[in-house]
Parts: C-alpha cells; sequence; structure tokens
C-alpha cells in the first residue's frame, strides 16, 4: 500500500465527471487500499478516487463504527430529511462552510469485486456519501455553501454547537 497524494482545489481534475469502473482487478484493489492508508493518514472521514487524480468512480467512506466502506460506481438511490452543518474537505485543507444535504441516504453501488449492494445510513455517514460522490460528478462542497468560513465564524459555529463536535463514547 502507498500513501497517495491530495489533490487540491484549482486542480482541474476536481471539476470533471469520472467515468465508471468496468474491471474489477489487481489495480482496482491497489487503488482501494492506497485511498484508506491515505484517508486514514490524512484524518478525514471520506476520499474519492478524484482527489488522488484517478478519474474513477470509485469513493470510500468511514462509517460512524469507523469501518471503511468501498463505494464502486455508487448512485444515491434514496433521501430522506435534511440535516445543515459543517462541512470540509481534504482538497480544501482548513477551510469549512455550512452545508445541508439529506438526513438518510441510501446508496446503491459495487463492491470490491464487482457485487451489488445497498447500503443505507443517517447524519455524518449521510453527509459523507454525498460529499463523496459529489466527488465523482466533479463537485466539491464549495459548490452547495453561500462561501468559506472566517476563522472568527468557524469559532462561533463551533462554540454554537458543540453536541456535533463531542466525541462518541
Amino acid at each position: 500500500m502507498a500513501i497517495r497524494k491530495i489533490v487540491e482545489r484549482g486542480d482541474p481534475v476536481l471539476q470533471k465527471v469520472c467515468r465508471p469502473v468496468t474491471e474489477f482487478n489487481k489495480r482496482l484493489h491497489i487503488l482501494l487500499d492506497d485511498m484508506a492508508e491515505t484517508l486514514e493518514k490524512a484524518g478525514g472521514v471520506g476520499l474519492a478516487a478524484p482527489q488522488v487524480g484517478i478519474l474513477r468512480r470509485v469513493c470510500i467512506v468511514e462509517d460512524s463504527e469507523g469501518e471503511i466502506i468501498e463505494l464502486i460506481n455508487p448512485e444515491i438511490i434514496g433521501e430522506e430529511g435534511e440535516q445543515t452543518g459543517l462541512e470540509g474537505c481534504l482538497s480544501i485543507p482548513g477551510r469549512y462552510g455550512i452545508v445541508t444535504r439529506p438526513y438518510r441516504v441510501r446508496v446503491r453501488a459495487q463492491d470490491r469485486d464487482g457485487v451489488f449492494f445497498e447500503i443505507e445510513d443517517e447524519s455524518v455517514t449521510a453527509r459523507c456519501f454525498c460529499h463523496e460522490i459529489g466527488h465523482l460528478d466533479g463537485h466539491l462542497y464549495t459548490d452547495y455553501c453561500d462561501h468559506l468560513l472566517t476563522d472568527e465564524e468557524l469559532d462561533q459555529y463551533i462554540k454554537d454547537h458543540p453536541e456535533e463536535f463531542e466525541e462518541d463514547e
């Protein structure tokens, strides 16, 4: 496994629509393993292939239990409710915005061997599904927020929403 360089905003790869994965082979498995290692080192909760310069419909999401969910050719097939909260991105380090997303999301995808499955989750994991799948369509979270928060606005948001930053016991 290897840690890959995370592409940052301004690189045109982040604005391109990714192509579907058609070959479920060792190269894909290496990409997924490298992405997991890269995500862990970066301290994020999700990573999409274009963020490491690969224009394929591949992303990974860490769920609330700390497990990595691999999503190949994912599509959102159901949404419920609404949540508005703080969002950041490894491709826009140190910057945050307020984004509204569905509260619960159902995704249909393939695993690393090409087997179709469906997964549903809510709250932060649902937000992450939307965020990472957005990358596959050439979108950053900044496409969905009014502005990036200043340091003062971020400090005030954290003070006003302490429940979002509590560690699960």
